[in-house]
């Protein structure tokens, strides 16, 4: 299986710089290319198409751990589910008409339900809904799986989760457990009592594959060292975390060499920070209705603002390319991870991270 070489120095800003990023290029051929040879549809290539909601209801709901539970989903006729591979999520309309997206956490296998794990945050209404509001019975409406963190199957593989980060992460070890890849995972947490699937994950391969670090059992939050120190030469790192572990670990990536860590591939939590941002204008050149963007909020989010179903999107990080849109004119400050030089220069933007200077006006094909 060939790998795709990590990077000699990291981009200006971790999460989206102002220039080109070829790894993330390079990346997204391959993993397109090896997809399709798989019979996977590749579901970030192609125009962007908004998929239509469908009911299903909540037919299992049970503690994953402290504050996390599990929702298992299925169709209210009982039909067979739309497959999904690792690194897929769900879009799920919560009862107060509020959008969420959550990683699938189940079996692939499975085509009778979904499975999601949720985190209560009290800062998040989106969790607290599903916590307090959703039950055993409920019904919500969802779209079909989408994919802007797929696994690509490298021969050997870290696998680094931070708390709830392990949802996307756990049915990639499982596939990698089953392939018979060369693997490692390490799951850090608080606690061991606050980390969903932790005896799960410990029965895949024991202490010699799977690391547990629990800041009350080490006294200390792990650094970048600490979380890739189990990688096998030349792996293909997977993570997803809090920011800092991100930062941390794709730094350690960076320093140890291509040599050591073939490819860093990750997923946030949330949307990246905005860095530098300055307001500028979108005109909608078929309504003819401006929009002002401030400097703080990204052109999705005034997009979506003012049409909450028109702009389709997903990972809000720049690499999916499900929010690509077409600029007319004006100049575009293009921070993504995905489109390529002549995508640029045609006038494509994906306007999830990309911007435009100050008091500058872009005129998008909406």
């Amino acid at each position: 299986m060939p790998t795709t070489p990590t990077p000699a120095t990291p981009p200006a800003d971790l999460f989206g710089g102002g220039g080109p990023d070829r790894f993330f290029r390079g990346f997204t051929a391959f993993v397109d290319a090896y997809l399709g040879l798989l019979g996977r549809v590749p579901l970030r290539s192609g125009p962007a198409r908004v998929s239509s909601w469908h009911a299903m209801r909540v037919v299992e709901r049970e503690d994953a751990a402290a504050d996390a539970v599990t929702f298992r989903l299925a169709d209210p006729d009982g039909a067979a589910l739309d497959p999904w591979w690792p690194g897929a999520h769900l879009r799920i309309e919560l009862p107060s008409g509020l959008v969420r997206h959550y990683s699938l956490c189940g079996d692939p296998a499975r085509r009778d339900t979904y499975a999601i794990t949720v985190r209560r945050i009290a800062s998040g209404s989106g969790s607290v809904e599903l916590h307090d509001v959703v039950k055993q019975g409920s019904t919500i409406r969802v779209m079909k799986p989408r994919n802007a963190f797929p696994f690509a199957g490298e021969p050997n593989v870290l696998f680094l989760a931070g708390g709830i980060g392990i949802t996307p992460v756990l049915p990639m070890v499982r596939e990698a457990a089953a392939n018979g890849l060369n693997w490692r995972l390490v799951y850090t947490g608080r606690s061991r009592a606050a980390m969903p699937f932790i005896e799960q994950v410990e029965e895949f391969g024991g202490r010699q594959r799977v690391l547990i670090l629990a800041d009350d059992e080490t006294g200390r939050v792990p650094d970048g060292a600490d979380l890739i120190a189990e990688a096998p030469r030349g792996a293909a790192v997977y993570c997803c975390g809090p920011a800092p572990m991100l930062a941390a670990a794709r730094a350690a990536a960076l320093d140890a060499g291509p040599e050591a860590v073939s490819a860093f591939h990750f997923e946030r939590f949330t949307p990246p920070p905005i860095v530098d941002g300055q307001p500028f204008e979108l005109e909608l050149a078929r309504s003819g209705a401006v929009l002002p963007v401030p400097a703080d909020r990204s052109a999705l989010d005034v997009l979506r603002d003012h049409d909450p179903v028109g702009t389709p999107y997903s990972c809000r990080q720049g690499f999916c390319g499900v929010c690509k849109l077409h600029v007319r004119s004006g100049s575009v400050e293009h921070r993504d991870l995905r489109l390529t030089d002549d995508e640029r220069a045609a006038g494509e933007m994906l306007v999830c991270v990309s911007r435009a200077p100050e008091g500058e006006r872009l005129v998008i094909d909406r």
